[in-house]
């Protein structure tokens, strides 16, 4: 696998139609600084205003995958990223002067070809891998969808579709080195539709710019001639039209025998590319489709933003530990002797923390609360919860030693049991909702797996120069 990141040498363009919106445009491919990430940019809009190739930016599913900021979008951006992502690209600004991408031959092949003949340079920096090294999966039973990356040290797709159709049946495909087999197994693999959609799609003001040249049309129903003219009227097709007998409208030659598996890989392939990272992983794929690739890549993606916050605080690694005493005073300004989180033990990006606090006998409150009775103030133990609660709101901070958390709002505060010296504190905090900058979680703190005081809070997150005095 390569070890630098890349982008292109030279600037490149395709123009076409759009497959959706049959709208005229023009893809541009410029190459980009290191660290810039893909990046698409609407030339025709005022501004011209950019959109991440992020999981965070997709508005649409529904037939493709769009990219939105506001009402900027970005439409059917997966055969455009599969060839940035397959040709192993980390650095890209993708111009466009229409909200779509042309569709070529509803394949990649377009698109890899200008990028192969604008060549590539090797960049100074390293590739930030995305190194998988715990099971990711995701299912909807509904839909009999199963995915699942698993660690490996390497890249590898597997994928297997079935729609219960005699023309298709039930097909599989894998690609076992990018370098090796993107571009002559997969990049050319063009997308299809089954026949008895086609009409639906037009009336639903879709594949304004299909045509039997840019996609492959399956036969799944009976139709007599008359109204299998009737529909290529209404579609546009000019010449022939008929069922055929293999099962592909006009009996068009597939490029492979599994042509509609491998182009579902490429689609995966290109829905991948909105984690923002290559990966290091085997992703294997029972009957993928944009919305659960999609829901795929966010899950993904979770993943990576949570370890690039752990590698940014946490310099040494410790078993069972995801954030030390060090690690937790470069993300709290707090100091003694109001630190009261010793340890991080697990973090989920904006799901849930839990943190460890030692009570010993040494903390300097038992001296007054109470003496010859220690117990460890009940303000303290929410005081602990609400430290631990901070590092959950790490997600989003760019520089959290320029923020402040405040907490706005306590309640179903309740007390169980006395916490006395020796005891460990074990603070769990889970997400309940967040907006913008505020956030509301539930806490719960035990000892020995016993319930000791549980709350609920809601916090802002805030500038530090902006802030009063008084923050958590």
């Amino acid at each position: 696998m390569l070890v630098q990141q890349r982008t292109i040498t030279s600037k490149v363009s395709v123009s076409g139609v759009g497959l959706h919106t049959g709208c005229e445009s023009t893809i541009t491919f410029l190459p980009a600084p290191e660290n810039h990430g893909i990046v698409f940019r609407r030339t025709d809009v005022g501004g011209k205003p950019e959109i991440p190739a992020l999981a965070d930016y997709v508005v649409d599913v529904s037939r493709g995958t769009t990219l939105g900021i506001g009402d900027v979008k970005v439409h059917t951006v997966e055969h455009v990223l599969a060839a940035v992502a397959g040709l192993e690209i980390d650095n890209v600004m993708i111009e466009l002067d229409a909200p779509e991408p042309p569709v070529g031959d509803g394949s990649s092949k377009p698109f890899v070809d200008v990028l192969l003949k604008a060549g590539f340079t090797v960049q100074d920096a390293p590739k930030d891998y995305l190194i998988i090294d715990q099971t990711v999966e995701f299912l909807n039973e509904k839909k009999d969808v199963q995915m699942v990356a698993l660690p490996l040290d390497d890249f590898r797709v597997t994928i297997m579709i079935d729609y219960k159709n005699p023309a298709l049946g039930s097909q599989h495909t894998g690609l076992f080195s990018l370098e090796d087999e993107f571009v002559n197994e997969f990049s050319s693999a063009r997308t299809f539709c089954f026949l008895k959609e086609v009409e639906m799609l037009r009336e639903n003001g879709l594949i304004r710019g299909g045509n039997l040249e840019n996609a492959i049309v399956i036969v799944d129903d009976e139709m007599e001639a008359a109204e299998l003219k009737r529909l290529a009227t209404k579609l546009g097709i000019n010449g022939s039209v008929i069922l055929g007998s293999t099962g592909i409208l006009n009996d068009r030659t597939l490029r492979y025998k599994n042509e509609p598996a491998r182009h579902k890989l490429l689609d995966l392939l290109g829905d991948l590319a909105l984690v923002g990272a290559p990966m290091k992983a085997q992703i294997l794929a029972a009957r993928p489709g944009h919305p659960h690739n999609v829901e795929f890549a966010r899950k993904i993606r979770k993943l990576y933003q949570q370890k690039k916050i752990v590698k940014k605080y946490q310099f040494t690694k410790t078993e069972g530990v995801i954030f030390d005493n060090e690690a937790i005073k470069r993300i709290l300004p707090h100091r003694y002797p109001f630190l009261l989180v010793d340890k991080i033990v697990e973090f989920k990006i904006d799901e849930r923390v839990v943190g460890v606090k030692n009570v010993t006998t040494n903390e300097p409150f038992f001296q007054g609360h109470f003496p010859g009775k220690p117990i460890m103030p009940g303000v303290l133990i929410v005081e602990a919860m609400a430290q631990t609660g901070g590092i959950l709101l790490l997600n989003g901070m760019e520089n959290a030693d320029g923020k402040l958390v405040y907490f706005m709002s306590l309640n179903n505060v309740k007390f169980r049991k006395p916490v006395v010296p020796g005891d460990q504190l074990i603070m769990q905090l889970e997400m309940a909702s967040r907006r913008n900058k505020i956030a509301a979680m539930t806490g719960k703190a035990f000892v020995d797996g016993s319930l000791v005081a549980e709350a609920e809070m809601t916090a802002a997150i805030v500038d530090a120069n902006n802030s009063p005095a008084e923050g958590k």
